[in-house]
């Protein structure tokens, strides 16, 4: 299945696909759209742990901080379109 993810897409997938050790997915697989949380058959089914790892992973890479008690958490890693959108908006230079 071939997604048409943009090229910070694809990267951000990349990073996902190696932080959290998703050897069943690769990276140009993953819906841009879709959710990345929940049991959701067509998101990634990701938890609580899977965003501290995956928000300190952006800090290291892109230099971008999201804390845990930003009240946008739940709109920021809807998807994986919107969390690009939020590192790419946030990240300096």
């Amino acid at each position: 299945m071939q997604s048409s993810l943009s090229e910070s897409e694809l990267d951000m997938a990349s990073l996902l696909v190696d932080t959290l050790n998703l050897e069943d997915e690769a990276p140009e697989d993953i819906a841009p759209e879709a959710p990345l949380f929940g049991a959701d058959e067509e998101g990634l089914g990701l938890d609580s742990i899977d965003a501290l790892e995956i928000a300190q992973a952006i800090a290291q890479k892109y230099g971008v901080h999201i804390r845990a008690d930003d009240a946008r958490n739940k709109e920021i890693f809807r998807s994986l379109r919107s969390l690009t959108e939020f590192v790419s908006a946030n990240r300096d230079g």
